[in-house]
């Protein structure tokens, strides 16, 4: 195949012209976590989370999570990295207790990771976090057998069936890509 002498010229919405390897955006991915309702105890008691973006085929989740004074998520692996950014009130993990995470605070968690995520009883606030996960975070029991997983999937799923159990209505998220082949002929 030959390459044309006169490429195509792709440009934005207001006409500026695109990188040959850029793809054009037709829509704005864009949420705000205003018009996100509260699923309430999705990871535990007093586990709450607005999901601002579930993408299954990336293996991929963000949310703003939010743990009442005194919640934890149970011990858990995590087969991708996972990513916090604390916005309010502080948390640590069980086996770093010395290492309190605050409003400000980033953690970087890398695959194959294992903790227990505690908020202290003290907290005299709501403790917010900013949390994108990649692959799935396997929970486990106090005596170490098997609790649940999460993953996109997983939470794609539950999404729609806790916002009606809990009465709070549709939400609305950024979701992943569509597969498919690029030739008709498939």
């Amino acid at each position: 195949m030959a390459l044309s002498a006169e490429p195509t010229v792709a440009t934005t919405s207001s006409g500026m012209h695109l990188p040959l390897v850029a793809l054009p955006q037709t829509t704005l991915l864009s949420v705000n976590e205003h018009d996100i309702p509260t699923l309430r105890d999705v990871a535990g008691p007093g586990v709450h989370i607005k999901p601002l973006r579930i993408d299954v085929e990336a293996g991929c989740m963000v949310a703003l999570v939010t743990f009442s004074p005194g919640s934890e998520v149970p011990l858990h692996y995590h087969t991708g990295i996972a990513e916090v950014y604390t916005l309010s009130g502080s948390w640590h993990y069980k086996e770093y207790p010395d290492q309190l995470q605050t409003a400000g605070s980033y953690l970087y968690e890398p695959a194959a990771s294992v903790h227990t995520l505690t908020c202290p009883e003290s907290n005299v606030e709501d403790t917010v976090m900013l949390v994108r996960v990649e692959g799935a975070q396997i929970n486990f029991t106090d005596d170490g057998q098997l609790h649940s997983i999460l993953d996109a999937a997983v939470i794609r799923h539950i999404v729609p069936a806790l916002a009606e159990a809990q009465g709070v209505g549709p939400v609305n998220y950024i979701g992943g890509g569509a597969a498919d082949f690029t030739s008709p002929e498939n």
